[in-house]
C-alpha cells in the first residue's frame, strides 16, 4: 500500500481492543460506517475512456453492507429522513469510507475518485465548503488532487450558489465535475463556471442533440467531458453518430459498481 499514513490508520481500526469508533472495518478489509442503524460501505463504478477498455476514474456510491457485494443504494432512503445537519453528517461520513476504501486498494493505481456532493449541501453548509474533508484527507495521508468533487446540476435561480461552493471547493485543492441536464447546459457551465470536468445523462441524448459545439468548446479549454448512465446499446450509438471526440462514459452497460477495484484494467489520468 502506498500511503503509510492510511495503512497506520486501517491497522488501527483492525486493532481488537480500540475504542468504539463509527468507522470499522468489515472482515475482507472494507471500511463501514453506521447511519439511522444502517450499515453503509463504498461500491465504485469505472468511467472509462471512449473507445476503449482504459479506465480514467471511478465514481464511490454509498451501499448498504452486504456479504454479494451486491449491496442496496441508500442515499435517496436516508437522506429524505435526514435533517440539514444530519444530511451534511451522512454526505462525510460516505466520503470518507469512499476515500478510504479506493486508496487501500491497489486497483487505485493513478486513477482518479470521482465523489457526489449532493445537492441538499449546496445550501446546508454556511461557508468554507470542502474544509472537513480536505482535513480527513491531510490527516490520512490521502492526495486531494486524485479527489474530483461533482457538484449537482442548478437552475437559473441557483448560479449564484453553485458559484459560491465551486469557488470554495476550489479554494480547499479540489477539482470539480458539474452535471448538466443537455447540452445547451453544459456549455453554459462550461463558459461561466470552467469545472474541470462536465457530466451529462446519455439516456437524454437524441438525434436533436448538438455535440459538435460543445465538443469543440470542452476541447478548446481542456474541460472533460463524461457521459453517464450509459444504459443500453443505443446509448453507445448515439455517442458514436456524434462523431469522435475525446470523451468518457460510465454506466450499468458497461460497468456494475463492485467493492474491488478492477485491477486487471489498464488505467489512464485523465488529460490535464
Amino acid at each position: 500500500m502506498p500511503f503509510s499514513t492510511l495503512h497506520t490508520y486501517l491497522a488501527q481500526l483492525s486493532d481488537p481492543d480500540r475504542p468504539a469508533s463509527s468507522v470499522w472495518l468489515d472482515p475482507n478489509g472494507q471500511a463501514q460506517g453506521r447511519f439511522f442503524n444502517c450499515t453503509i460501505t463504498s461500491a465504485f463504478q469505472p468511467i472509462r475512456a471512449y473507445g476503449s477498455t482504459a479506465i480514467a476514474a471511478y465514481e464511490g456510491l454509498a451501499r448498504s453492507a452486504s456479504a454479494t457485494d451486491a449491496g442496496l443504494s441508500l442515499w435517496k432512503l436516508l437522506d429524505h429522513a435526514a435533517s440539514d445537519d444530519e444530511s451534511i453528517e451522512l454526505d462525510r461520513l460516505c466520503r470518507m469510507l469512499h476515500a478510504i476504501n479506493f486508496f487501500r486498494q491497489n486497483g487505485a493505481g493513478i486513477a482518479d475518485l470521482h465523489l457526489n456532493v449532493h445537492d441538499r449541501l449546496l445550501s446546508a453548509v454556511s461557508s468554507n465548503h470542502g474544509h472537513a474533508f480536505q482535513h480527513i484527507l491531510d490527516a490520512l495521508g490521502l492526495p486531494i488532487k486524485r479527489i474530483v468533487l461533482q457538484l449537482p446540476a442548478a437552475s437559473p435561480q441557483q448560479g449564484w450558489l453553485l458559484n459560491y461552493v465551486a469557488d470554495n471547493y476550489r479554494r480547499n485543492g479540489f477539482r470539480l465535475a458539474l452535471n448538466a441536464a443537455t447540452p445547451e447546459q453544459a456549455l453554459s457551465a462550461l463558459r461561466q463556471l470552467r469545472p474541470d470536468a462536465i457530466k451529462l445523462d446519455a439516456r437524454h441524448l437524441d438525434g436533436d442533440s448538438d455535440l459538435g459545439g460543445l465538443f469543440a468548446a470542452a476541447a478548446d479549454v481542456g474541460v472533460r467531458l463524461i457521459f453517464k448512465r450509459v444504459e443500453s446499446a443505443a446509448a453507445i450509438a448515439r455517442l458514436q453518430e456524434a462523431g469522435p471526440a475525446p470523451v468518457f462514459v460510465q454506466g450499468y452497460f458497461l460497468d456494475q459498481p463492485q467493492a474491488a477495484l478492477q485491477e486487471r484494467q489498464q488505467l489512464v489520468p485523465l488529460p490535464a
